[in-house]
């Protein structure tokens, strides 16, 4: 290799690295329980993780917190064109995108995964609520179980990928059915209720008593008896999603198993706050989310150092 291609290539390595930071800050700023899981992971799988976080959430803020003044799908549209870009080989300016064509050709992660990401995002411009679970499906898969799926090839299995689909699906369904109910009064501040209206309906529920009890602060037993059975349902996604751990490679089951602990960890906070969550959002105290993960965290520095 001549000086030139020399000097181009640590140019590159120089990029490249840069942009798995930026990736690396957002997720460390915006992905709390994520960040933390991810670093149970060997050091070599977490770029790509920060990398798929990164993306992900920067099409999330278009939907969610556009700029005043712009255009949500016209951001989208952007994020297709993008993708366009990454996956046909050419080299993005955005550094998010730089690390994003790095990972999606080292671990040869499926476009139609990121397709399905953006359509659900589409989704969430024009659709306000679902009537069943069922309606609600292709938004889950889109918003969440393609997460699990893009994160399989960098988890990497024991056997055919195949095999550990749906567990890693489950995953991001468990966590996106977490995030649902821990931000039910945030979502109808933007006019959003994603829990099924039929669902609601059986225990007397609709938007305007959800309203009510946001603006409030006041509780109700109808809401409290649907979160609660919301919340068993969601703790049946993950008991699936934990059935494919032993499918993934051994170095990374710590991470997949403390994501799933911490995360459904939302889950009992909201039970201690008995389901009363409207007027605000629960959190894991940091003490639990230490005991959670440190003992990994630990193991997992102590190999990274005998390998050193």
């Amino acid at each position: 290799m001549s000086r030139r291609e020399l000097d181009a290539a640590g140019i590159r390595g120089a990029e490249l690295r840069r942009a798995y930071t930026v990736c690396r800050e957002i997720n460390a700023s915006h992905g709390r329980t994520f960040f933390l899981a991810a670093r149970l992971l060997p050091t070599r799988a977490r770029p790509a993780v920060h990398a798929l976080y990164g993306f992900a959430r920067a099409v999330d803020e278009v939907v969610d917190n556009p700029a005043p003044g712009s255009d949500p799908e016209a951001g989208l549209d952007r994020a297709a064109a993008q993708l366009d870009e990454v996956y046909g080989g050419g080299t993005p300016a955005d550094p998010v995108l730089v690390a994003l064509a790095d990972t999606v050709r080292r671990h040869e992660i499926d476009r139609g995964l990121f397709d399905a990401f953006l359509r659900s995002m589409r989704m969430d411009l024009t659709v306000t609520g679902y009537e069943t679970f069922d309606d609600l499906g292709e938004y889950m898969y889109g918003s969440a179980a393609v997460i699990g799926l893009q994160l399989l090839p960098v988890f990497g299995t024991l056997g055919p990928r195949v095999d550990a689909e749906p567990g890693a699906a489950a995953m991001g369904e468990a966590f996106q059915l977490t995030n649902f109910l821990r931000d039910v009064g945030e979502d109808l501040d933007r006019d959003r209720v994603y829990l099924p209206r039929a669902e609601l309906a059986v225990f007397g529920v609709d938007s305007g008593l959800l309203e009510w009890s946001r603006r409030t602060g006041l509780p109700d037993r109808r809401i409290r008896a649907a979160m609660a059975a919301f919340v068993a349902r969601n703790r049946a996604v993950y008991r699936r999603a934990r059935a494919g751990i032993p499918l993934l490679r051994p170095e990374s089951r710590p991470c997949v198993r403390t994501a799933l602990t911490l995360y459904e960890g939302i889950l009992d906070e909201i039970v201690a706050a008995d389901y009363h969550v409207l007027h605000r959002r629960v959190v894991v105290p940091n003490r639990r989310r230490l005991a959670v993960a440190l003992p990994s965290l630990v193991r997992t520095q102590a190999l990274e150092l005998l390998q050193a």
